[in-house]
């Protein structure tokens, strides 16, 4: 996990967990913030005593249960009304394979879309930690999800910069470096 630490609004550093600890520790507690890089989540990291702990909420592993854990098949339940287990087990294979099937699926008709969304919801994340009360917030906000990069980079450009290059990092993740 990638994660950047900034002090105010000033960018420290970027880096693994373990890379992020002295940086951390060398400021009072509570004034260093730390976003994970992908999902713009704030992280808590404890870096009190002789091990790092990163929050549980962001590192909780999946229990393992039912499955085939050696090919990365987990175990989780589904509900649905009967009609739709009715057709899922008339299917080649049953409910398993025909899920798998009309998963990829989406996922090929629906991607660039689902990107889209997460790289707004990364940014909106950090934004709201990190620039919630900074002049054109709400409107930047809107500008971010109607996908109107222009608009967006207009409102921020008098943010301090390590706050603003970050936002526009998270929040346009989605497209190509080339087309950025």
């Amino acid at each position: 996990m990638s994660l950047t630490a900034f002090h105010r609004f000033r960018k420290l550093a970027s880096g693994s967990a373990e890379e992020l600890v002295s940086v951390v520790k060398r400021r009072p507690q509570g004034e260093v913030l730390v976003f994970d890089d992908t999902t713009g989540s704030q992280i808590d990291l404890d870096v009190r005593g002789k091990s790092l702990k990163i929050a549980e909420q962001h590192q909780a592993a999946e229990p393992r249960g039912r499955g085939r854990p050696r090919l990365g098949v987990i175990a989780k339940e589904v509900t649905m009304l009967p009609q739709h287990w009715d057709w899922l087990n008339l299917q080649p294979g049953g409910a398993s394979v025909a899920l798998r099937k009309l998963v990829d699926e989406a996922k090929r008709t629906s991607g660039d879309r689902d990107r889209v969304r997460a790289a707004q919801e990364a940014a909106y994340r950090f934004m709201s930690a990190a620039a919630g009360n900074l002049q054109g917030f709400e409107e930047a906000t809107r500008a971010l999800f109607a996908y109107d990069r222009r608009k967006f980079a207009q409102l921020i450009a008098d943010w301090p910069e390590d706050v603003r290059d970050f936002a526009v990092k998270l929040a346009f993740a989605d497209q190509n470096p080339a087309q950025a």
